[in-house]
């Protein structure tokens, strides 16, 4: 039955679901496309966060679901408002979030034919998600969504795209006038075209508003075995120098980060955490190991992958001894045996969640003790690298600051309710090494594909989902291009956060390999910017730390920790010089 009455419409379903689904915020770029779902997403008090690009929509989606354990949102126009979010959704596939993005797209019956901004949007999006769906009737709206949802949080999460055509978002009247304007009026043709528009029609609305489970679907996850839980306890019981590496991946859901951290501590096994886990330790934790890994990988006789991948990040697995028992916990099959065999093998690979295990073998471990010289020696030699680094940051740096220095002062001036987004190379290379989150799920870094222009929509996203908390973005001067114009987002939804810009008027991650190796620095320079202003001009607060406020350095830390904690966006243009601290990093 159609209701031809109703002025119901097919926003105020999609509204319905996320609403059911504990959705608190859709990231948008405005569009016609899309007008239907942000009006009856506002009216159930869902909060529409609109932003200068697509990209930082979903960038600010993937934020809020790496900080929530739930999904989430963008919603953007058909077209070039969907291909927008291209890299930001591969990110997030490789970052393995649960993002939905939900796209407009052409109505059903124009596809194909010219209709504005109309391309074949599912092709794009297919290599990109977990599930790609158009919804071509109203009343597919719920079921549709409530399994993409569920889809996107399963097994190793992803992004999920679903497509809306314009009519089945806008209400009968409107769909029905633009519809059957198109009638013919005489001949068999004519009646004939009539009545499949009719009926197109009759379609399209048919039960469109009968009352459907709106609920959540069950999210089903892989977990390890008693069996291989045991192996593991027998493996690591015998251990003289045992160590875990942890990934993002331990910060998934169902496992809380608190209890995980309990039970690291209960292990007391020495740990290099990665991604997301940083912080997982907090900060100056005897277990938290942040030095010399590729050394303590050569010395050690069990390794505990913990959601992490054998990747560059681990020199594809070549970092790993022969000698060591490697114990890989995983979701997803291909990263769990990433370059096996070839660079290195695992005594144990285990296809499950890597929180949930350690846990488990935490508590199969119950009176174990890690023999307690083994991460002191790990953390001696930590104080000795640590103490090379403090050094190098008091070296003079003509004509501009010390980063090293800077990023010294900023870790210890940052308050424990901190949270640290980073995007950039050489400057957010450096700061990787020096400053610390000060508790779990306080670092946001893109992931394993390296996406520079994350750190606008992160912030937005973080500082949503904690408003309590100091959000900084540690930026390169190069990675400030892709989102300055958030600024204006920040003000507009007063959303506070401070952005410390490394501005050495260059892309230094290039250049670093590129001049000595090819003698050229060409497309590599850059100049040393009025960034500050250009915050200001977006109704922020700008605040510039050169080499000649040096010794008010903390005071400009401070200065900016106040506009925040007042309610303006603020940026610190930070310009400084060249060190050979990261020289032999790779940019490739």
């Amino acid at each position: 039955m159609v209701n031809t009455q109703s002025p119901r419409h097919g926003g105020e379903s999609v509204a319905e679901v996320l609403k059911a689904h504990g959705v608190r915020h859709i990231f948008t770029l405005v569009g016609g496309h899309i007008s239907p779902i942000l009006v009856a997403s506002e009216k159930l008090g869902i909060r529409v966060v609109d932003t200068r690009h697509e990209a930082t929509a979903v960038f600010a989606a993937d934020a809020m679901a790496r900080l929530s354990g739930t999904v989430g949102v963008a919603a953007v126009t058909a077209g070039p408002g969907v291909t927008n979010t291209v890299t930001a959704m591969k990110n997030a596939q490789m970052a393995e979030s649960p993002v939905l993005l939900i796209g407009g797209a052409a109505a059903t019956l124009q596809k194909g034919q010219g209709a504005l901004q109309d391309i074949d949007q599912l092709s794009l999006f297919k290599p990109l998600c977990k599930f790609c769906a158009t919804v071509k009737t109203v009343r597919e709206i719920v079921p549709v969504l409530r399994k993409a949802i569920a889809i996107a949080q399963c097994d190793t999460p992803g992004p999920v795209f679903v497509e809306f055509p314009l009519d089945v978002l806008y209400p009968y009247h409107l769909v029905k006038k633009e519809i059957l304007k198109a009638e013919a009026s005489k001949g068999l043709v004519g009646k004939l075209v009539n009545w499949y528009l009719r009926n197109y029609l009759a379609n399209l609305f048919s039960g469109a508003w009968e009352a459907r489970d709106l609920s959540p679907l069950p999210v089903k996850m892989p977990r390890a075995t008693k069996e291989q839980v045991q192996q593991c306890v027998e493996l690591v019981s015998r251990a003289k120098k045992p160590v875990i590496l942890l990934g993002s991946q331990v910060t998934l859901p169902p496992t809380p980060v608190e209890v995980l951290r309990a039970a690291l501590e209960e292990l007391g096994i020495p740990c290099f955490l990665g991604g997301m886990a940083r912080g997982m330790l907090g900060k100056n934790n005897p277990l938290h190991i942040r030095q010399n890994r590729k050394e303590a990988l050569k010395e050690a006789d069990v390794v505990i992958l913990a959601g992490t991948v054998c990747d560059f990040r681990l020199s594809f697995g070549r970092v790993l001894s022969r000698r060591s028992k490697v114990i890989a916990v995983n979701r997803d099959r291909e990263q769990l045996l990433k370059n096996s065999r070839l660079f290195w093998n695992p005594h144990l690979a285990i296809q499950g969640d890597a929180g949930s295990f350690l846990v488990e073998l935490s508590k199969g471990l119950k009176g174990y003790s890690c023999p307690p010289e083994w991460p002191q020696s790990l953390k001696e030699m930590d104080r000795v690298k640590e103490k090379i680094n403090s050094d190098k940051a008091e070296e003079p740096v003509e004509r501009y600051l010390n980063p090293l220095k800077l990023l010294h002062h900023v870790d210890r001036l940052l308050p424990e309710d901190s949270l640290l987004v980073v995007d950039g190379g050489d400057f957010v290379g450096s700061a990787a090494y020096i400053v610390q989150p000060t508790r779990p799920l306080a670092w946001l870094d893109p992931g394993a594909f390296g996406t520079l222009g994350v750190g606008g929509g992160f912030a937005l996203g973080a500082k949503l989902c904690r408003p309590e908390s100091e959000v900084w973005i540690l930026y390169g001067d190069g990675s400030l291009g892709f989102s300055v114009m958030e600024f204006d987002t920040f003000v507009r939804h007063k959303t506070p956060v401070i952005a410390l810009v490394g501005n050495d008027a260059c892309w230094s991650q290039i250049s670093r390999e590129q001049v000595p190796m090819l003698g050229s620095n060409v497309a590599c320079g850059l100049d040393y910017l009025d960034y500050h202003v250009v915050a200001e001009g977006l109704g922020g607060k700008g605040l510039l730390l050169s080499h000649q406020n040096e010794g008010q350095m903390d005071d400009v830390i401070r200065a900016a920790q106040a506009e925040c904690r007042e309610g303006r966006p603020t940026l610190i243009n930070a310009l400084i010089g060249k060190t050979t601290f990261r020289n032999g990093s790779i940019a490739v």
